[in-house]
């Protein structure tokens, strides 16, 4: 089971890596944007995916490998934690409280309508 987590693991950092870093550099400015896009996204997918392998049955190497793996690698609660902290420490209180609540809003936002996304193309699946 371990190289299932290891290969989602190693494939979700280096997309996280390069996604947040894309996002970072191309929208540079408010606050760490790089890291709000992969979390609610992975959020997004693990809504997505959840759903969609209660419904079509997966091993559980794969679900493993696509949950523990790849999402748990592509997301990251610990660098949220750390950019809000060093915000709180900056003294910027405004984008700190903005940081987290959009992160916590769109975060549920992203798994409910993730949720929903597979379960309406379920439906159309047949």
């Amino acid at each position: 089971m371990w190289i299932f987590v290891t290969v989602g693991g190693a494939t979700g950092a280096l997309a996280r890596y390069w996604l947040s870093g894309w996002v970072d550099e191309t929208f540079a400015g408010f606050f760490p944007l790089g890291t709000l896009v992969v979390n609610v996204l992975g959020s997004f997918l693990l809504g997505f995916g959840m759903q969609t392998m209660e419904a079509v049955p997966v091993s559980a190497e794969v679900r493993t490998m696509l949950t523990i793996g790849f999402l748990a690698a592509f997301t990251t609660f610990s660098t949220f934690s750390y950019e809000t902290v060093m915000l709180l420490r900056d003294g910027d209180w405004t984008r700190a409280t903005l940081y987290t609540g959009l992160s916590f809003v769109l975060g549920l936002t992203a798994v409910l309508v993730g949720i929903g996304a597979a379960s309406v193309l379920l439906k159309v699946r047949g």
